[in-house]
Parts: structure tokens; sequence; C-alpha cells
């Protein structure tokens, strides 16, 4: 079973009570190739999508920061952030996608998540990516954040913000929101990174 989740809804990923919350794993699929009929086919050249998954992480003591592929920040399961990026499939054609893991069991020292994707290079339209994310912890539904809204050239996307609940509870709120970059992502949450071009 899975949850498709709606814009704006909530629902939430509870810790055992004999246990933690275990290894919460987001993965990021999309289609690799765009559809070149028309005449939008000139502006791909044969290139594979590349579409990045990562995060925006606070911490319980402060700490701000972004798990990415972009600057070489994959992040650590084992210490802070808590959270790690398994690699960085640069044409979309690795079954598994991206993935990134978060350490629920360290829930207590993690305030916020905010995942999301951006087009590194590659498709110039969302809706040919046909990106989808699955949330899975375990004992629970898989919880589904598909990219169905399209309407947008800006090339980064807000997909879904885990929060804090009393230390046991990450509430999942899909967002899918579409902005210019890194740095209005970021201000449209208030996390207060301060940002520099990055390269992979």
């Amino acid at each position: 079973m899975a949850i498709n989740l709606q814009k704006g809804q909530k629902v939430s990923l509870k810790k055992n009570t004999n246990a933690g919350l275990g290894e919460i794993h987001v993965n990021l699929n999309w289609n690799a190739k765009p559809n070149k009929k028309g005449f939008l086919s000139n502006l791909f050249s044969g290139q594979g999508i590349d579409l990045d998954l990562g995060c925006l992480f606070e911490l319980k003591d402060g700490r701000l920061g972004a798990v990415q592929a972009l600057g070489n920040a994959f992040g650590s399961l084992t210490q802070p952030p808590y959270i790690a990026l398994d690699g960085d499939d640069r044409t979309g054609n690795a079954v598994a996608g991206e993935n990134l893991r978060i350490n629920g069991n360290q829930i207590a020292n993690i305030k916020r998540v905010l995942v999301y994707t951006f087009i590194y290079e590659g498709v110039a339209n969302w809706q040919q990516a046909d990106a989808i994310v699955t949330i899975k912890c375990p004992g629970q539904e898989d919880l589904i954040v598909k990219m169905d809204t399209y309407n947008s050239t800006n090339r980064m996307c807000g997909l879904a913000l885990l929060e804090n609940v009393n230390d046991e509870t990450f509430s999942v709120e899909k967002i899918v929101q579409f902005y210019p970059g890194h740095p209005e992502l970021d201000r449209a949450f208030n996390w207060g990174i301060r940002w520099t071009p990055g390269r992979k």
C-alpha cells in the first residue's frame, strides 16, 4: 500500500514504541529520455536529463546546510547531519534513481528537512522529466510525491518538508513548488544559508 500525497497534505511518520523510526529512504526517479519531437528537439541534442536530488537541513543545535551532489556535499548517516545522498545519477538511466537516506533514529537531533530536486542540465520542461519521489519508512505505508504541477520554467522544485514533532514523529508535507534556484527556495522557507556558486 502507498499514500499518494496531495499538495499541502501532511502525513506522520511515527516512531515505534520500542524502537526508533529507522532509516527513512527518499527515492527520486525520472524519465531519462525526453520527447524530442517538434521545435524543442534542438534544445536537447541527445543529452540525457540530469535531475539532482538533495535537501536542506536544520539541526536542533542550529546547524544549517544542504546535502546534494553539487559541491560534493553527500552528508553522513552516522554523524551530523544524519542524512546521506547515495550518489549522483547523471542520466536517469540508473534503475534505482537517486536516493537520500535520513537516520530516523537521530530524530531528536533533526529539526526539519526540505527535500528538493533541480535540473542540473538537460530537459527544459518538468513534464518531460516525469519525476516521482517515493518516501519509505520501516513498518509504514510508502508516501508518493508526484510532480504533477508543470507550469514552470524555474529549475528548482521543493518537493516535501519533514518537520520534527515532539522528537517522535516526522510530519511530511507535499510541497511541489518551483523556484529559480537555491537562494529563492531557502528564502521561501526562512532557512538562512549563505549560498555561493557550486559545481560537480
